[in-house]
């Protein structure tokens, strides 16, 4: 099934304010036939395939060569001089971990839970605006992917196939992220209809209200070709245009708008400081996510990693914290959980394998670093997740 740009902009225009936003392609989508979405003179790949992972960071020079140019320097790239983007990596290498043998190792399970949803590894795919770059399934076949690896997808506001569509796609379990609107009446129908298609929280992106200097963009001149299509009221094509209908001026009143307005749990992406985690236990948040945007709105900002341990403190484990930027190999997701995580969210690896591979290079990559989790809990002497703490790292 073929969705024409055209054709998702009226139908999706059409069936905003009814009700029942759910066009006739979406219950093909649902009776197994994945959507496709492509607009001409962009040439995403559309391979759906079985790929071979051996390490999550080949992935990049891998995805570099389908991927259009424009696209993929919008996927890879960050803010400014890209040092925050590869200090989340670097900062990973700063702490080691603490083998511990002769401990009876049995089975490993690396099962949890997040708000309530189970899980069968506590990593899930976090928020990336416009899956249709990487792939001609966009954001489905991502959801499809994650949902095959037993995990749990997030899906963008803006991204390129409406909610309804995404959900149909797969079973999930999913949460939808949010950026805030400065049309609050927009944002509510947005959340109604989140609530209405089974998504079971809404994820506030905090730190992108302004525009960065990815210069990579700047200087190739990249504007998404693709609609985003969560608003079809205000269609919008490209990176500027939907960013001219965010609000700037957040505030804590927009988060209890969104708690309101929702019904669901809401988790504040973007926490950096341990005073902005306690803020938002402080107003309700049913999570907080730790997260500078993969390095791409400011730059010379501490990696996350450096952040999390004085964050959960702050937190003392009164909410859960989702963890995102630089996850490149399991030891990084046990790292993370051993300084306080609860999960972790998985980003740009997950669109390159998107792009080789669709929805099976997305199960792929989350199948690879989920193995690499059980190999480093059988050295840690951790048989289960809730045993990984401080002291199985090298203080």
């Amino acid at each position: 099934m073929h969705i024409d740009r055209r054709h998702l902009l009226g139908t999706a225009g059409a069936a905003v304010g009814t009700g029942a936003f759910r066009p006739a392609w979406a219950q093909a989508a649902g009776a197994g036939e994945m959507p496709t979405i492509t607009v001409p003179g962009y040439a995403a790949p559309s391979e759906t395939r079985k790929i071979d992972v051996l390490d999550l960071r080949a992935l990049e020079d891998q995805a570099r060569k389908v991927i259009p140019a424009g696209g993929f320097g919008y996927i890879s790239s960050g803010a400014g001089d890209e040092w925050t983007m590869h200090e989340n990596i670097n900062a990973f290498k700063r702490r080691q971990i603490l083998p511990h043998y002769l401990a009876a190792m049995g089975k490993i399970d690396t099962s949890t839970s997040i708000l309530g949803t189970p899980i069968a590894v506590p990593i899930i795919t976090t928020v990336f605006g416009g899956h249709a770059i990487a792939h001609v399934t966009a954001e489905a076949g991502t959801a499809r992917g994650t949902h095959e690896a037993g995990t749990l997808f997030t899906c963008g506001s803006q991204a390129n196939l409406p909610m309804e569509v995404v959900a149909a796609a797969s079973p999930g379990p999913n949460w939808m992220q949010l950026y805030v609107q400065n049309d609050r009446g927009l944002m509510a129908e947005f959340l109604q209809r989140a609530k209405a298609s089974g998504y079971r929280a809404i994820v506030v992106t905090v730190d992108a209200f302004f525009r960065s200097n990815r210069e990579t963009d700047i200087a190739t001149h990249y504007e998404s070709p693709f609609q985003a299509a969560n608003f079809p009221k205000r269609a919008t094509t490209g990176y500027s245009a939907s960013t001219s209908i965010m609000k700037r001026d957040l505030g804590w009143d927009d988060v209890a708008f969104v708690q309101k307005a929702s019904g669901l749990p809401v988790i504040i992406k973007g926490v950096m400081t341990a005073g902005l985690a306690q803020d938002a236990i402080r107003h309700g948040c049913a999570a907080i996510q730790v997260s500078n945007h993969g390095g791409r709105q400011l730059d010379d900002q501490p990696a996350t990693f450096t952040m999390l341990p004085r964050i959960a403190d702050a937190v003392g484990g009164r909410i859960p914290i989702v963890f995102d930027s630089g996850v490149r190999r399991g030891q990084d997701v046990f790292k993370a959980l051993a300084l306080g995580a609860s999960v972790i969210a998985l980003g740009r690896p997950v669109l390159y394998g998107l792009a080789l591979g669709g929805w099976m290079g997305v199960q792929a990559v989350h199948a690879r670093i989920a193995a690499e989790l059980v190999m480093t809990m059988s050295a840690a002497g951790t048989s289960k997740i809730s045993q990984i703490n401080r002291n199985c790292l090298l203080a």
